[in-house]
């Protein structure tokens, strides 16, 4: 065999092997154990900039009727157009659970994430976690939320306790008219509005899956 039929041989070869691999990744997962329930970890209720990834990633948890975390358990993740997940499908690990990274969509409002399972008798189990993502104005507002009010209301259950003068605070909210432009005032109306627990009437376009 001269060395142009030998090179052709290797890159057959080597492209065929590639080609396999290839076949294997984009296999389906198959699990090999079925739980009873889902439940959010952490992740729930996070707020990032549209088209922007959130800052923790969502973990939720597979478990059986006892309460027992699963492992080996198929979950797959969904939402709304636009949303991609790092995974978007993974069995759970050996604590039951399974991690992915959300970068969601490029419109502002709340979107609702759905992470599903599957029982022994093959019925689906969604679990809905909902997140937040900020347009150009809540942004602002957010960070103007972080300047001005932050300071005072994190500190909720010492203000309730004791009063704000024991921390140094008034006792009333006072006025921001002479501090902020109306344009300020409307962005952080506009982020408490966003980010609001229940959901404000104003909130905004919620986005679920099709």
């Amino acid at each position: 065999m001269n060395r142009f039929a030998s090179a052709i041989l290797v890159l057959s070869v080597a492209a065929l092997a590639v080609s396999c691999s290839r076949k294997s990744d984009s296999a389906p997962l198959k699990p090999t154990a079925f739980g009873a329930a889902i439940a959010e970890s952490s992740g729930g209720k996070q707020l990032a900039q549209t088209g922007t990834s959130l800052p923790q990633p969502v973990v939720v948890q597979v478990n059986d009727e006892q309460g027992t975390a699963v492992p080996g358990a198929l979950v797959e993740f969904a939402a709304a157009p636009g949303v991609s997940f790092d995974p978007d499908s993974a069995l759970t690990d050996s604590s039951g659970q399974v991690t992915t990274n959300v970068s969601l969509g490029g419109m502002a409002g709340r979107y609702q994430v759905t992470a599903s399972t599957t029982d022994k008798s093959h019925k689906t189990i969604e679990l809905k976690i909902e997140e937040i993502a900020l347009g150009y104005q809540q942004t602002l507002g957010r960070r103007l939320n972080d300047q001005y009010c932050d300071r005072c209301h994190n500190d909720l259950t010492a203000i309730i306790s004791y009063g704000g003068p024991a921390l140094n605070k008034s006792a009333l909210m006072p006025a921001w008219g002479n501090t902020l432009k109306k344009s300020d005032v409307q962005a952080l109306i506009t982020y408490i509005r966003a980010v609001s627990d229940p959901p404000s009437r104003n909130a905004g376009a919620v986005y679920t899956k099709n």
